[in-house]
């Protein structure tokens, strides 16, 4: 696993235009970070006995990143790769929700429209009436006071009946609202699901005609569908798997069709394809691309529209939007039968992480998020010009691998870090807490950097006749290398 460090760390690109002339992914710290990523991953798909994962890392206009770990297809072992399709669930989201914008920038609708200006059999009994009717910008943020889902179990196996057009318009007259409307937050796949009716009853268009023909195909997204291809099903399309029973192992999910529950659930793409929308976005946000929406629509659709009263969650139009270390992100998470994902932006860094897996039981936000924290300080250091470069000294790399940990952990892993070493006990859900930096001393013996930058105790390696590191101490115990 520690070949991309060794063999120059080969980096897998999407053509996002012209290739400037410095690329930040060719900086040894975004190298380090990168490589940190691929062993972590590489570490929890066998340590979570995930099947398959893909994941990509954006940089405003730069694919920094994007590959995949383990198996798409496990039985055929059918590698994961960066073009791997998955099921992105409620990823779908926000395309309908960029959809409804597009209307609404032409005087199609207003955002605060009742449901039933557009939709003549929207019918749904509203037993709070004192607080009037759903919204289309209801929801878009999740306030509209709409029960979660259309009253069929599409979320239980093994079939997952899914309900077509007809079926939801059949139920809808016998559901209640759940809420008065703007009361509370109660994330609704029926609301996006409405939406995506009203998509195609303003434009006169089928929904899935719609999304590729005014946001799919001008972003060139050719691998990304309002529905899940069957006819690649465990070829390009990962077979999903379910969540960890009791005795630890995982089964494999029929495929599923969202049907018309598509525009809230439907959707199937590949991480290349979503870094190619986070780009968009960051070219948009900085009015460099009009083509899909107005620089200040998507600017709109990121702001907070709705706050709870305990101020937990925050949505945007159609975006989920949290704060983390004081830095504000814009995404969504995507959770179907055998998948999940996670699409995280963050504008002002221009960082973009995105996360699919073919299993359930797994958080994918988590690990969207931790590959933020590694990747955007080495993107930062990297921006700034006057930053010195540390090259790693080549006698260093004989000690990268892993050393066995049993019975107390899986391994711990040396690896290249600012110029030195790092060392990080695998598995972990936190690698950059996890983290600890080495100083080289002399000759095989290095000691650990505390938190406070003083120095702690010695990590020395023991080399055999022919000069190959067989094991390293720490703590007066050894541990054998064995990668």
């Amino acid at each position: 696993m520690y070949k991309y460090f060794l063999n120059a760390l080969l980096i897998l690109s999407l053509s996002f235009g012209t290739e400037p002339d410095y690329s930040i992914k060719n900086n040894h710290k975004v190298k380090d970070a990168i490589n940190l990523i691929q062993v972590w991953m590489d570490a929890q798909k066998d340590y979570e006995e995930i099947p398959g994962i893909s994941l990509a890392i954006v940089h405003d206009q730069e694919l920094l990143w994007s590959g995949g770990f383990g198996f798409s297809n496990l039985s055929k072992k059918t590698p994961a790769s960066s073009k791997t399709i998955y099921s992105i669930c409620s990823i779908s989201k926000l395309f309908t929700s960029i959809a409804i914008l597009q209307l609404r920038d032409q005087k199609k609708l207003r955002l605060s429209d009742p449901l039933n200006t557009h939709l003549s059999w929207y019918n749904i009994n509203n037993i709070h009436t004192d607080y009037g009717e759903a919204t289309i910008k209801g929801i878009l943020t999740h306030s509209s006071g709409l029960p979660r889902e259309s009253d069929y179990p599409y979320w239980t196996g093994p079939d997952f009946p899914f309900p077509n057009s007809e079926e939801i318009q059949k139920k809808l007259g016998s559901q209640n609202t759940l809420y008065p409307a703007d009361k509370y937050f109660q994330y609704s796949n029926l609301g996006l699901t409405l939406a995506g009716e009203i998509v195609s009853e303003i434009s006169g268009l089928k929904f899935d005609n719609y999304i590729s023909k005014f946001i799919l195909n001008p972003l060139k997204m050719r691998d990304t569908r309002t529905y899940m291809p069957q006819n690649i099903y465990g070829k390009k399309l990962a077979i999903g798997h379910t969540a960890k029973n009791r005795n630890g192992t995982r089964s494999t999910v029929p495929l599923f069709d969202a049907q018309d529950i598509s525009p809230a659930a439907g959707f199937s793409s590949t991480v290349d394809d979503l870094a190619k929308f986070a780009s968009w976005q960051f070219r948009q946000l900085e009015n460099k691309e009009n083509n899909i929406l107005e620089s200040n629509t998507l600017r709109e659709m990121h702001r907070v529209h709705w706050l709870d009263d305990d101020w937990d969650p925050a949505w945007g139009l159609g975006f989920a939007i949290w704060r983390k270390n004081e830095k504000k992100f814009v995404g969504h998470g995507g959770s179907c039968p055998g998948y999940r994902s996670s699409f995280i932006l963050q504008p002002d860094s221009k960082i973009s992480t995105i996360f699919m897996t073919n299993t359930s039981g797994i958080d994918a936000g988590a690990y969207a998020n931790n590959i933020f924290a590694i990747i955007a300080p080495a993107v930062a250091t990297a921006s700034d010009t006057n930053s010195i470069e540390k090259f790693i000294d080549p006698m260093f790399e004989k000690y990268i691998g892993s050393y066995l940990e049993l019975p107390w952990w899986g391994e711990l892993a040396i690896l290249p870090w600012g110029g030195e070493l790092a060392a990080l006990y695998l598995p972990t859900q936190n690698p950059m807490e996890d983290l600890m930096k080495l100083k080289h001393i002399e000759g095989n013996t290095f000691k650990r950097i505390r938190k406070d930058g003083k120095m702690g105790e010695e990590i020395i390696f023991d080399t055999d006749d022919e000069g190959l590191v067989t094991r390293l101490w720490r703590h007066s115990n050894f541990n054998p290398k064995i990668r």
